[in-house]
């Protein structure tokens, strides 16, 4: 098989597997115009229609299915052999693509990167933000990070991040004009900055734990924000009640910016794991990368 057909039925992979030519060309380093260029040639050369395209999303079609199902799994046994090669390296070598949400990005990976990439020279490691709760696989990302609770249950896992809370803040201002909440009920009648999550679309709801006594509470208000910095930048501007983990609140706090509320109802929750498929284990780099990243006491 010539070389530019392989080149084509990768690209092909791509975009079946990301079921999006905007995603895809990101990912190969591509642009949008010309991976659909690719993709047409390869559609008129095999005198077939591989996917369906339309405004809002690409899928493959029944032929496309089988090509994909086909051949898919045959070049990822080539990527997982060459990887493999990276064994017999001196120095641990390759890329590591993790999937994290903006809080655990900050908190967590970031500040043990800064400590791990120098010494590894060889090794890339790409952080994409995510605050859905991604299927890893699917999207073929080496690694995820989330809370205990949420992982999957065919997943190896390892503890990166001690256990946190959420705590209630609000700013002077907002104090100065309302009383501060003694009950978690109390923050109905509150305006609150929303958190949206990205997994369902909808709002999350306050949780709050006190003498074995649990509660969610829905909070309502003008503004909602899918990244959890956002809320707090927006509870500093006095708009309002955030729910924020209390490490990125804490400086705010001490200088006077914030208040915080209800912390006899804050609970602290299971911390950051790293999670990842068993075929991730054989490469020295993510072997050293989790190493790394796992959380001592």
């Amino acid at each position: 098989m010539a070389r530019e057909n392989i080149n084509d039925l990768l690209a092909f992979i791509a975009v079946a597997r990301d079921r999006s030519f905007t995603r895809a060309a990101a990912r190969m380093g591509v642009s949008q115009s010309a991976l659909s260029h690719t993709i047409r040639q390869l559609e008129e050369r095999l005198g077939v229609r591989l996917l369906t395209r339309t405004t809002r999303a690409v899928s493959p079609t029944e032929a496309g299915e089988r090509l994909l199902d086909g051949i898919a799994p045959h070049f990822d046994e080539i990527e997982a052999h060459v990887d493999a090669l990276n064994a017999l390296r001196d120095k641990p070598a390759g890329t590591i693509r993790i999937s994290a949400s903006d809080y655990a990005i900050s908190s967590v990976l970031w500040p043990k990167l800064q400590k791990f990439l120098p010494k590894f020279p060889d090794i890339k490691v790409e952080l994409i933000l995510d605050n859905a709760l991604t299927d890893i696989v699917t999207e073929r990302y080496d690694a995820g990070v989330r809370m205990g609770e949420h992982l999957a249950k065919d997943m190896i896992s390892a503890r990166i991040g001690p256990d946190f809370r959420f705590t209630v803040v609000g700013s002077p201002g907002y104090f100065a004009a309302h009383p501060r909440p003694s009950h978690p009920e109390e923050l109905v009648q509150h305006r609150c900055i929303n958190y949206r999550l990205q997994t369902s679309g909808g709002l999350w709801a306050w949780e709050f734990e006190k003498d074995g006594r649990e509660l969610k509470i829905r909070v309502d208000g003008q503004l909602a924000f899918s990244n959890i910095f956002h809320v707090l930048d927006a509870a500093v501007a006095g708009s309002g009640l955030g729910f924020v983990p209390e490490e990125i609140a804490r400086d705010h706090i001490s200088a006077g910016r914030l208040i915080p509320a209800l912390q006899d109802w804050c609970a602290y929750w299971d911390g950051f794991y790293l999670y990842y498929p068993s075929r991730r284990q054989s490469s020295p780099a993510f072997v050293a990368l989790v190493e790394a990243l796992r959380h001592r006491a």
